[in-house]
């Protein structure tokens, strides 16, 4: 009798060949790129260092695909994007000390967003490893412990042979639900010296599944099956589970209203009758999900962005499906279901029972033009037209990633996405100069579309250095810029709070020339001809630079009254 564990994977004759008659001049960087080439890698990003050098000058004796960007935030950043659009780990290359620490707000908003990243670090020689104080350019007392609050998991490396296994065991941990950085160094003595492990021709890893508990999604089911006014709030975890149709047939059998959090924007279609979009900013919103008597929520810890600030208080029973344990009944009690969402809304598509409910339509209707009256009631034209226009000009299919800026946080509500996967934001952790290098790792991971990115003026001059990525990849990104002279979502904070703002007024460059003066076409619009602008830049192959000198306001607040 055979079992599955007394299987041994037997090697080709190829591989035979290749572990007893390796190449010469390998070091301990070439085990790093056959170990990521073996997982299925095929594009790194990066940054070289000096301890890292070993990992790339191996990228030379490699088929992977290098890009390299000027900062190492926004390689993360890259990286990121490339993660959420492949689901496959995205390599990160990066140097020791502060190459390293440079990439840890990209990590932070990897982690909060949960895109696979598998960044692999250069290490002091492995003398200077134990916390001394031994003087290597580049010391930490502890590496390590600066990304453990941050990545999911962190794998040292001492010796060369550790390599392979280590870097497969991150990748398992990067691709395990719910998906996310994970953290890997390796000192610079082991990348540089040559090496007798044979070459690394496999890698297979199987990161492991998170069905729900049978007993959980039944009583789930009976729960939806015998509500009155059940309710669905849908989440990243829809998107990052590619879970989408099973939520859309779900709420169809249920008669159940969707909202999608800002993270799982394009979850459910916008214009279906039962989909409240995205207002989850707006007391309307929030008064009707109190109102539900049993709430579903899917892939979201109800945070703060995805509560209304946290003033969200259901009335009703809530079921939390949530693939981070962390995050499982963390804000509200709930039948908390530890589980992919994919395979727990799967599950209740199996058991529960089906609802009819005509009125819903019409209930979803009425919250709508509740909200539509709202702002409308605020003389904000200009900022939905912008939006309108911008919306207008994006072919379908076409990705866009937003910065932190007062457009974005418009987007968050009120932009279509139109598909699962199509619309990104650094929302998880909401650092500032996510939207272009994220854009350009999205193109380089799908090239057969324009990528759209959106920054304010202050947010822009956080990645401009990358123009000169965009232009040496020869990369389809538009790159559109508010320019509104500062940080124009803390200046309205700030005017709000304190009478006056401070701090928040910059000087900038004229964005136009500079995009020139890298060779990426640039070009002032209006908010009059910003659409047939910005659709022109798009059309183009290449990079393309979009400024439009605007000042934008927010939609009042709801959370405050």
């Amino acid at each position: 009798m055979t079992h599955d564990h007394d299987l041994v994977l037997r090697p080709t004759a190829a591989q035979t060949e290749a572990a007893l008659n390796p190449p010469p001049g390998r070091n301990g960087g070439d085990l790093v790129v056959e170990t990521l080439a073996g997982l299925g890698a095929t594009t790194v990003f990066g940054l070289p260092g000096q301890h890292a050098l070993g990992m790339f000058d191996a990228l030379r004796r490699s088929d992977l695909r290098y890009i390299g960007l000027r900062v190492e935030n926004n390689a993360g950043f890259a990286a990121d994007a490339y993660g959420r659009i492949t689901g496959e780990a995205a390599p990160l290359l990066l140097s020791t000390g502060p190459g390293a620490l440079t990439s840890l707000a990209a990590l932070q908003e990897a982690r909060a967003a949960s895109a696979p990243v598998l960044a692999i670090s250069s290490q002091v020689p492995t003398a200077g490893l134990g916390g001394g104080r031994h003087g290597y350019l580049h010391e930490l007392p502890d590496q390590a412990a600066s990304f453990r609050g941050v990545v999911k998991s962190v794998h040292t490396v001492r010796t060369q042979s550790q390599i392979p296994s280590a870097i497969a065991e991150a990748w398992t941990s990067a691709l395990t639900v719910p998906h996310g950085p994970v953290w890997v160094e390796i000192p610079q003595d082991v990348l540089l010296a040559e090496t007798a492990v044979p070459v690394v021709t496999g890698g297979d890893t199987f990161p492991e599944e998170l069905p729900p508990r049978p007993e959980l999604t039944a009583v789930a089911a009976d729960l939806l099956s015998r509500a009155e006014r059940p309710a669905i709030i849908a989440g990243g975890g829809v998107v990052r589970a590619d879970a989408s149709k099973k939520l859309r047939q779900l709420a169809e059998r249920l008669q159940a209203p969707v909202v999608t959090t800002f993270g799982g924007k394009g979850a459910f279609p916008w214009t279906h009758p039962l989909s409240l979009q995205s207002w989850l900013e707006d007391r309307h919103t929030t008064d009707f999900l109190e109102d539900a008597d049993v709430l579903l929520v899917v892939g979201s810890g109800l945070g703060e962005l995805s509560s209304n600030y946290h003033t969200f208080r259901p009335r009703g029973r809530v079921i939390q499906i949530e693939a981070d344990l962390g995050k499982l009944e963390s804000n509200h009690p709930a039948l908390g279901i530890h589980a992919d969402a994919r395979l727990a809304l799967q599950a209740l598509l199996e058991t529960v029972g089906e609802r009819t409910d005509p009125g819903a339509p019409e209930r979803v209707r009425a919250v709508l033009d509740k909200v539509r009256e709202r702002i409308a009631s605020q003389e904000l034209t200009l900022e939905q037209d912008v939006l309108a226009a911008v919306r207008r000009a994006l072919p379908p299919g076409a990705p866009s990633f937003w910065d932190m800026t007062i457009l974005a946080y418009w987007a968050w509500s009120a932009f279509d996405a139109e598909a699962p996967n199509a619309m990104h934001s650094a929302q998880g952790a909401g650092g500032l100069g996510y939207g272009f290098p994220a854009a350009l790792g999205a193109a380089v991971a799908d090239p057969t579309h324009p990528v759209l990115a959106v920054s304010g003026d202050g947010g822009a001059l956080y990645s401009i250095a990358e123009l000169a990525t965009a232009r040496q990849y020869d990369l389809n990104v538009t790159w559109l810029i508010v320019d509104d002279g500062g940080y124009g979502i803390l200046r309205e904070y700030m005017t709000d709070a304190f009478g006056q703002p401070t701090a928040t007024e910059l000087t900038r460059p004229d964005y136009v020339a500079l995009a020139k003066s890298f060779g990426v076409p640039g070009v002032r619009t209006s908010p009059e001809t910003l659409e047939a602008d910005l659709a022109k830049a798009l059309a183009a192959p290449g990079p393309s630079v979009v400024v439009l000198p605007a000042v934008l306001r927010m939609f009042a607040p709801t959370h405050l009254d």
